[in-house]
């Protein structure tokens, strides 16, 4: 154990990442129990309020990135410093990112439907950090040979290739696996050459004259959203708790 730690993680200098996305996804469950606590008026924790503003807890987030951000490049990427400036970053980035659907909306949405979307983030967030923790590079850059590296026109080829991989896969609607895509470009690949969803910039351009195909992806992104969207929903709910059904006992309730 101590060999594989040395070697995949010291070595390569991946402590920084691993204290990042440890802090990152630690403080994102303390932050989900605390306001859930709050929210259902038990233990000690209540919000932070200045008079009648309510003072949210992605603002010491972003004080707390800004200041692991600068410390990290300041403190190169190895030894104390930069331990102590990841896992600032990481305590930082979770704080902001519980809280990104309001940044996205500029209103509190965090326990109404719309307040789904910081869950789905933090989720996808710390997936994509683990696998490049693994080893994964973007855009298939680790899959080159130690020659291909060397040879610049291979790798800006793999890039490009693999980057319109993704943006195909978007184009498509398929948010999820573009993003999962640049990371391991033969998800980009499925995305792409799999029909697109009926309301994405793909299908509204390419398929309006398409009938047959249009109505194939309209049938197929119902089979799919019938399937998928009940499990992912209470996955989120698991995570990070349910919405209340009523927006305005929603905001009261923060």
């Amino acid at each position: 154990m101590g060999d594989w730690w040395q070697q995949n993680i010291v070595e390569p200098g991946k402590l920084p990442l691993l204290l990042a996305l440890t802090a990152f996804v630690v403080t994102f469950v303390v932050t989900r129990l605390i306001t859930r606590l709050i929210r259902a008026g038990k233990g000690p924790f209540r919000n932070i309020e200045t008079g009648s503003v309510h003072i949210h807890h992605v603002v010491p987030g972003v004080v707390l990135t800004i200041i692991g951000g600068f410390g990290a490049v300041a403190g190169g990427q190895r030894g104390f410093p930069a331990s102590v400036a990841a896992v600032i970053f990481g305590i930082g980035a979770g704080l902001v990112m519980d809280e990104f659907a309001l940044i996205l909306h500029l209103h509190d949405v965090y326990w109404t439907e719309a307040g789904r979307k910081s869950v789905e983030v933090v989720v996808l967030t710390a997936a994509l950090v683990g696998l490049v923790l693994l080893g994964f590079a973007p855009f298939g850059v680790n899959d080159l040979s130690d020659d291909e590296l060397q040879d610049r026109g291979s790798v800006i080829t793999t890039v490009i290739g693999n980057f319109l991989l993704a943006l195909i896969a978007l184009a498509k609607g398929k948010a999820r696996i573009a993003i999962f895509g640049v990371i391991v470009p033969f998800i980009a690949l499925f995305g792409a050459v799999r029909l697109a969803r009926p309301d994405s910039p793909w299908a509204k351009r390419l398929y309006r004259r398409r009938p047959r195909a249009r109505a194939k992806a309209q049938l197929r992104a119902y089979h799919h959203d019938r399937r998928w969207a009940g499990p992912s929903r209470r996955f989120q709910d698991w995570i990070g708790g349910a919405p209340d059904a009523d927006p305005a006992r929603a905001l009261e309730r923060r």
